[in-house]
Parts: C-alpha cells; structure tokens; sequence
C-alpha cells in the first residue's frame, strides 16, 4: 500500500511538542510528529509508570517525562490526551510550568466542559485552543498507535471566545500536516454535533451489549457463537475505553440528554409502524437512513470495507 502521508517538513512547525498522555491518540499524534517533522523535540508524559517504560521502549518521543508539569515545561504546544474528567487537575498541574506564549490543546470529546476545566487555570499569556480528532478505534495504549490515525479524518478546533486568530492558525497548520481535515466551530455546538454523532451511538452499543449479556434465556455463548455484522460492530464500539465514556457522558450530559429525548420519540414512532404494520412508513426511513451512510462513504469518511478498511501496510503501520 502506498504511502498516503507527505514527506517530512523541511523545518518543523514547534520546537517542543508535549503530548500528555499515550494512549492511541497520544501515541499516534506522536508518531506522526515524528514523522513528518512536525515539532523538533517531542516530550511525552503520562501518569503510568508502565506507560511511560513503554514509550521509551518504542522511542516514542526525546524525552519522557514523569509528571504533567515536567513534560509542559518549555513545550511551545502542549496537548491533553487524557479523560475530560482529568482536566482540571492536569491544568493546576501544569500551568505553573507553562512558558508565555504556549499553546495548550487537547483531544477529548467534549469542549464546553473542557474550555471551563482548563481556562480556570491558565495563566495569562498562554493560549488555549481545545481540539478533537474525529478518528480512533477500540483499541488503547501506546501500541495501538499508528501514524495515519488522523489521515483524512476530520479535526475540529473550539476556540473559546476572545482566541487569538494566530495560536488557532498554528494549530490548524499542526494538524492539516498531520493529514486532517480542520474544521472550527464553537464548543457548544461541538458537542451538540458529537452528541447525535458519536455519544448517543456509543451509549446505544453500551446498552445493546448489555441487555444481550443480561437475557435470562439467551446464553452468553450463543450471543457470542451466533453474533451477526450489526452486534458485532455494537460489541466493538462497546469496548471503548469505559473512563473516557464515563467522563465524556458525564461532562456533555446536556447534549447527550437532548439528543436521547429526539431518539427516544422516534423510537417510539419505529415501534408503532411496526406494531401496525406500517410497511411503507418503514421502508422510507430506511431508504434515508440508508443515503446518510452512502454519503459517509463518498466523502471517504468510511469505507465499505471492515474494520474501517484498516489493513496493516508493508512497513507495519495500519492504513
């Protein structure tokens, strides 16, 4: 498979990058700083002493820091790859060691919650920037990581209000090289557009998953033994890592519960076309919820392929 990211930038965009936290998303963004030269030193911290032997095992980063404010120290970008719910501790932790000018971001799933975390310990002359990569899979850990994770994949940008337009413009250059595509939108409406896109689906395969392994006359077996396409892929999205879909339903319930009260009144209106066989009601829903999958495919967001088309390439690196 041929290589789908550009070569290395012939001068790096930051000079020190501090990725917090090695999961599959701090892993991989920092394989693909590495990469594509995106930072000239990359610093990696992360709470777990076993993970931070491991990126140093995998020669994740130059340096591998021991606390949050150790690997900030310096660092001109600095993003959070941690559960939303760590957030306000990891800014107290850090902002003491944060240099003026310094541009602190992040991944999660939910902004307004974020935002609010992080600007109540900020110093003055450090930018924040909040981000999330709409890209991941079930798996975790610094050897889920892969370089091409972000790969035409959507970025989103929060900007508070009052963001200066040139730390929002550097970390639109960041993740542009790193093969995304950016989009920038105010946190609430991200995490409204999260809630219906990504949350309510995630809370739908916990509780699927759930309700199949609690049935009194099914055996736990059979569900395994006799699990179609759609329960598998309800099984593998219910292995996300249960932390971070704890913190992300507690700190974006607003939205979540908006969106569920919409999904349960058309449940209701699913389960009366079928109580009164109602065929044709039926098959128009169906034919939309049909086109709004084509669509995800045309605009290479999926593939029509399992596992989201991910296949290991030649030189080891999933696609």
């Amino acid at each position: 498979m041929p290589e789908r990211l550009g070569p290395p930038l012939a001068e790096p965009l930051f000079e020190r990058l501090a990725i917090i936290g090695l999961g599959l998303i701090g892993s991989s963004i920092a394989r693909v700083a590495r990469r594509r030269n995106l930072a000239r030193v990359i610093v990696a911290g992360d709470a777990s002493a076993e993970v931070r032997a491991r990126v140093a095992e995998l020669k994740l980063a130059d340096v591998v820091a021991s606390t949050p404010a150790e690997a900030a120290r310096g660092a001109d970008l600095v993003i959070l790859c941690a559960p939303v719910g760590a957030m306000a501790e990891i800014g107290a932790g850090i902002a003491p060691a944060l240099k003026p000018g310094a541009i602190v971001s992040d991944v999660g799933s939910v902004k307004s919650a974020v935002v609010a975390a992080l600007a109540a310990h900020l110093p003055a002359g450090v930018h924040l920037v909040p981000g999330h990569p709409v890209a991941g899979t079930e798996q975790s850990g610094p050897d889920a990581g892969f370089a091409t994770l972000f790969h035409n994949r959507w970025f989103i940008i929060t900007p508070p209000e009052g963001a200066q337009a040139a730390p929002v413009d550097a970390l639109v250059a960041f993740w542009r090289a790193a093969g995304s595509n950016v989009e920038i939108m105010t946190p609430a409406h991200h995490d409204l557009v999260l809630a219906i896109t990504s949350h309510v689906p995630h809370l739908i395969a916990y509780n699927i998953v759930g309700t199949a392994a609690d049935l009194e006359h099914v055996t736990q077996s059979e569900v395994i033994k006799f699990s179609a396409g759609g329960f598998r892929d309800f099984t593998r999205i219910a292995a996300s890592d249960p932390t971070m879909w704890r913190d992300v339903f507690l700190n974006n319930k607003e939205a979540v519960l908006e969106m569920l009260g919409r999904f349960n009144e058309d449940l209701a209106a699913l389960q009366r076309m079928i109580r009164w066989g109602d065929g044709q009601g039926l098959f128009e829903l169906f034919t939309r919820t049909r086109a709004i999958r084509r669509s995800i495919i045309a605009q290479g967001q999926e593939t029509d392929a399992p596992d989201f088309g991910r296949r290991p390439t030649g030189d080891g690196e999933k696609a």
